[in-house]
């Protein structure tokens, strides 16, 4: 009984210790623990030290999820996180090193697990993404530059939603008649606003059920075509190609073939639009907490990345940046998730943290600039008298 009664008297000065390890990470952050501000981190359970400083970011995400600590602004504690480079205080765990070597050594994206991440996220429940997403289910940044301040949130995503997928139509120079491939077309948004706006034909390509049933469901009687379908599998020529947030999902090793398709598919003098997140550097992996809860197999891929799998393939026609409406638009998503939960009865509380962490997390991310939001138009050979960018 001596031996367990110390054992059980040491926790306490255990956590005391693990506590001011995680505080001298956190110094120069402006983030305390139970601290006055709404961004500070408030303890409910004292192993979330040992279990941040363990498992590393994975360890954060997760006991949140349980309940271990909550913050009323956690995205501006991620923002302020980030901006100092808190994580990179933490050592890396046995878990991290292992899917670095996993992503260094192996394909993660091969086409037997494209489907993973559309059955592990993009099949979560249709109710839920109706839930958050605007009226044509658009899962991808919104557009804000023309919606006036009053609309800056929930109120305006649907103006952001059509303003961003008009974007799209105007920089490849849609036109009636015009075939395009939507690789990644999700609920078919893009699809219905180009066939109804602009008289295109589609053919989409998704990896999810749910996505290409409803997508088929919302595009009926018009000319879209939605396929569950691989893109490397795709061998045949369309005016234009675009892309709007799939090549997250793509994978550093993937990323030459992945030009290559779409070079083979894109018929003379049209036009290539890629809308993807990036990151600042150059990496293999993603952060563990996505990986295992959001994005399997997910990465983001740098401006180097993007321009070395396209050398030789590609001219690179404009490069837009936009990337604080990606903060904007998550803030109207979980805005839109929040006030619609009592509906949402198919989810538990532990789904709720889980969801809202990934929300105000990656919110966190945009708004301190280590997440960014392009849209890139390439072309076969060049426009003939130059490209003019559209804003």
């Amino acid at each position: 009984m001596a031996l367990n009664y110390r054992h059980m008297s040491d926790r306490p000065r255990m956590h005391d210790r693990y506590r001011q390890r995680i505080e001298t990470i956190l110094e120069g952050t402006g983030v305390a623990l139970d601290g006055p501000h709404p961004w500070d981190i408030r303890v409910n359970d004292p192993r979330f030290f040992a279990r941040v400083l363990s498992q590393g970011t994975l360890g954060l995400g997760e006991s949140y999820m349980d309940g271990w600590w909550d913050c009323a602004q956690l995205d501006e504690a991620i923002t302020r996180l980030l901006r100092s480079d808190a994580r990179a205080k933490l050592r890396p765990t046995p878990a991290v090193v292992f899917d670095a070597l996993a992503a260094r050594l192996g394909n993660l994206q091969t086409p037997s697990r494209a489907f993973e991440v559309g059955e592990k996220h993009y099949d979560a429940g249709n109710d839920l993404y109706a839930a958050m997403l605007d009226r044509r289910m658009t899962y991808t940044c919104g557009y804000w530059k023309d919606v006036p301040a009053e609309r800056q949130g929930p109120a305006g995503l649907d103006e952001a939603q059509e303003a961003k997928l008009d974007l799209v139509c105007r920089k490849i120079g849609l036109k009636k008649g015009d075939r395009v491939l939507d690789i990644g077309c999700g609920w078919g948004s893009f699809a219905q606003f180009a066939a109804e706006k602009y008289g295109a034909s589609v053919v989409g390509l998704t990896i999810s059920k749910e996505q290409a049933a409803l997508a088929r469901e919302r595009c009926a009687g018009l000319p879209v075509e939605v396929r569950l379908q691989d893109y490397r599998d795709v061998n045949e020529t369309f005016d234009h190609i675009v892309s709007l947030g799939m090549f997250e999902h793509v994978g550093h090793k993937n990323y030459r073939a992945y030009f290559e398709v779409v070079r083979r598919c894109l018929k003379d003098g049209g036009l290539f639009l890629l809308h993807t997140i990036g990151g600042l550097r150059s990496v293999r992996t993603t952060d563990p907490w996505i990986d295992r809860y959001i994005f399997p197999n997910s990465m983001l891929p740098s401006a180097k990345q993007i321009a070395a799998a396209s050398e030789g393939l590609f001219v690179m026609e404009d490069w837009h940046n936009f990337s604080a409406d990606y903060d904007k638009t998550l803030m109207a998503w979980h805005a839109n998730v929040d006030a619609a939960w009592s509906r949402l009865q198919t989810y538990d509380e532990r789904f709720r943290r889980m969801w809202r962490y990934y929300l105000l997390a990656c919110a966190g991310s945009f708004r301190s600039r280590k997440n960014q939001l392009w849209q890139i138009v390439f072309s076969k050979d060049g426009v003939p008298g130059g490209y003019a960018s559209i804003r």
